[in-house]
């Protein structure tokens, strides 16, 4: 690997960025907004945000070679774990098959949440072509990923994490280095958790001030700030009071991280769901929202369990 083994310097000129969604997009703009030179694609060219991101500066390429040619740092903001691996590592039209051969060893950084497994045999195969692989998910919401304020969970080599460190400076405002390739990952699972969770709370608090005739926009109002206030009471408890839905994050994503909250339970320890079983009701209730909604999954957000207490408490 010696020809590979130095580092291609970040410079404003060589960074892409893969998955235009509504987080990816959102960051893609505050590193426009940085003054980094930046190229993008997207799966679907015909997302109006590409026009967007244009009007603002960057590069948007419909050839993913053509994106990835040159790049120092790879930033990616996809699916779920089956399609992060093979956009990353496919034998085709991939990450992997387009920049293995290339000079330098270009750092690639994940933003999805996949699961520790699959951030280390991404890892590994990465760094069997030449190159690096940093897990970063993050967690803030729609609302982070705008305003440049989202936690960031970073898995992988340190010294990968402190090169990356500035282009991730201008996405996010808490930003740590985890441990190896997975920690990322598995303390992103833990924020799952936490939100999973914490939104059986908020929805039972509504519901709990309507059987007390109460004013619910008082739950909101005053106990966001108190000992019982949360990200999801003050953000999402406001849109539940207007009937916005909409996602933030969407329920349809909720569902497969708590998927992988499970099945890195069962891979890493062999221990079964009855070990978390707050989780495991929030998981119930989402995917009770989603079997019993007309419309798709990622057509509601989170803050949509909501409706799971309307319909059945």
């Amino acid at each position: 690997m010696s020809e590979k083994s130095s580092k291609v310097g970040v410079g404003k000129n060589s960074v892409s960025f893969l998955g235009m969604g509504i987080m990816g997009a959102a960051m893609a703009f505050n590193l426009l907004k940085a003054g980094h030179v930046l190229k993008v694609w997207n799966r679907s060219q015909s997302r109006p945000v590409l026009q967007e991101l244009a009007a603002a500066g960057a590069v948007v390429e419909s050839d993913l070679s053509a994106c990835l040619k040159g790049a120092a740092v790879v930033f990616t903001c996809l699916g779920d774990e089956n399609d992060v691996l093979d956009r990353l590592t496919g034998e085709a039209d991939s990450v992997l098959s387009c920049l293995a051969a290339a000079q330098g060893r270009a750092i690639v950084v994940d933003f999805s949440t996949i699961g520790p497994a699959t951030a280390r045999l991404i890892a590994a195969k990465l760094e069997a072509g030449g190159l690096s692989f940093l897990d970063a998910p993050v967690t803030g919401g729609d609302v982070g990923a705008k305003n440049a304020t989202l936690t960031i969970m970073v898995g992988g080599r340190e010294d990968d994490f402190n090169q990356v460190l500035p282009l991730l400076q201008s996405m996010g405002k808490n930003i740590r280095y985890c441990g190896a390739a997975g920690a990322g990952q598995a303390l992103k699972l833990c924020n799952q958790v936490l939100c999973a969770v914490n939104m059986i709370s908020v929805c039972e608090a509504f519901t709990l001030a309507g059987d007390l005739e109460l004013d619910p926009a008082l739950v909101v109002d005053v106990l966001q700030t108190g000992a019982g206030g949360s990200w999801a009471l003050a953000n999402l408890g406001k849109r539940i009071l207007q009937d916005d839905l909409k996602p933030a994050f969407s329920l349809r994503n909720m569902l497969k991280d708590l998927r992988l909250v499970f099945d890195s339970l069962e891979k890493e320890s062999d221990i079964c769901a009855a070990h978390l079983p707050g989780t495991a009701l929030s998981a119930s209730l989402f995917k009770q929202v989603a079997d019993e909604s007309v419309e798709a999954p990622d057509s509601y957000g989170t803050q949509a369990m909501i409706r799971a207490y309307k319909s059945h408490f």
